[in-house]
């Protein structure tokens, strides 16, 4: 196979179809880069939810050794065993409660490391240490709207320090967080089809400009794939400057987007730089890098068996 003439078949190609290329480059960076926002934001809202909870779940706070709430439920200090074992049969008998799971007071600690500024565990006499961190159960509903039963059953109960419902709050988060992830996906799914329709017309208008190279090539026997090489590396460079121009995109998105909301809302944990490196080539679900060489190589590859054709 002679690579050069693969080459200068693939610079002349892209030279005679600029405008084409251009036109299927921008169509694939505009949906590649709302996907990829839809995918950065499925992972914040997995990692929020991780966290803080979601719409359905509220937080039972129990009793430290020194308790800062103060709650008559604490009078004994922090929680027993057999309160413990109460507080469970409460939440067992609840027909408000779809399941509930326990987190100790090192998990919930090494949580809070997630989303409060590190100075506040460091030093001789830090501001928050594991012993000041409750034990808590997390408590998950059928219904966000019906938890007063659960709530005036638990909030009772010896070695509860309190009860924190952030169902408004976090449906309010949730919902947008949704919108806008759903929102980039139906965007990004127009616009990747009018890249396939992109693909075909470029790939139907290079093979009609070279009908008679292909004929000629033909019938001095070249193979299917010698002919076809230069449609697949120019619908590959043309995915690659695609992709190229989405994870500058999106780096920009991590950077001003949520590196300014990360200094400014101090309260969520926020996605970082390995979930952009995820979201860009991980595999479950495709990254951004795997989804632009398929919606041009595998059209192309199918394309180009129908138009090559003598």
């Amino acid at each position: 196979m002679q690579l050069r003439y693969v080459f200068t078949e693939l610079r002349s190609g892209l030279r005679r179809n600029l405008s084409m290329h251009l036109a299927v480059v921008l169509t694939l960076f505009v949906s590649l880069t709302l996907a990829g926002c839809g995918l950065l934001l499925q992972r914040q809202a997995d990692k929020t939810a991780e966290t803080l909870g979601n719409e359905l779940q509220i937080l039972v706070n129990l009793c430290v050794a020194d308790d800062p709430s103060e709650s008559p439920n604490c009078s004994a200090g922090e929680v027993t065993k057999p309160q413990l074992q109460e507080i469970e049969r409460a939440l067992n008998d609840s027909p408000e409660v779809d399941s509930f799971e326990f987190q100790t007071k090192e998990e919930g600690y090494e949580k809070a490391k997630e989303i409060y500024s590190p100075e506040v565990f460091e030093g001789s006499d830090p501001v928050i240490t594991v012993d000041d961190w409750p034990a808590q159960y997390w408590v998950t509903l059928k219904d966000p709207k019906e938890a007063d039963g659960v709530i005036s059953a638990v909030s009772g109960l010896d070695g509860v320090s309190g009860i924190k419902d952030q169902r408004e709050a976090l449906s309010q988060i949730f919902g947008i967080m949704t919108a806008l992830k759903y929102g980039s996906w139906v965007g990004a799914g127009f616009l990747l089809f009018a890249a396939l329709l992109l693909v075909a017309n470029t790939i139907r208008l290079a093979a009609m400009a070279r009908r008679r190279e292909i004929g000629i090539m033909r019938l001095v026997g070249a193979s299917t794939l010698y002919i076809a090489l230069p449609f697949l590396l120019e619908a590959l460079v043309t995915a690659a400057i695609g992709v190229g121009l989405t994870a500058g995109a999106l780096a920009a998105f991590m950077h001003w987007g949520i590196g300014g909301l990360e200094g400014t809302i101090q309260f969520l944990p926020w996605i970082d730089w390995t979930d952009y490196v995820e979201s860009l080539i991980g595999l479950v679900p495709p990254g951004i890098a795997l989804i632009g060489p398929a919606l041009t190589l595998i059209p192309t590859l199918l394309l180009t068996r129908k138009y090559i054709k003598v």
